[in-house]
């Protein structure tokens, strides 16, 4: 399943991630780890953790130091056009990162931003 702009040009999934996606969006939690993290061309990390808790979106490193953070209302989450599928750029205020996901993972960070915009 590949990402679709809404209305308001933010970039989201179709479908909920597989999971307990049934509670407030405060409540979601969700962590991926083994996680290639970019900043523009420069490599942070090629085994980092995305975490989804607390309404924030957390990138940590391979040692568990964070790397960016910012509220799920504040990211903005799409899927490139030119990038390979899983591959996501994810914006957290004025610093954009490519995150290296599996599919599922990929629309469950995407779809907790949306909800969280919404």
């Amino acid at each position: 399943m590949h990402f679709q702009p809404s209305e308001t040009g933010i970039v989201h999934a179709g479908a909920a991630w597989a999971g307990d996606w049934g509670r407030d969006m405060a409540e979601r939690q969700f962590e991926e780890r083994g996680v290639p993290i970019r900043r523009g061309w420069r490599q942070l990390t090629t085994a980092g953790r995305v975490r989804v808790a607390g309404g924030r979106l957390t990138l940590l490193n391979s040692r568990g130091s964070e790397i960016d953070s910012a509220p799920l209302s504040e990211v903005r989450v799409g899927e490139p056009w030119y990038m390979p599928r899983g591959c996501v750029r994810a914006v957290l205020g004025r610093t954009a990162y490519l995150l290296w996901l599996a599919p599922a993972p990929a629309r469950a960070v995407a779809e907790a931003a949306h909800e969280a915009r919404a």
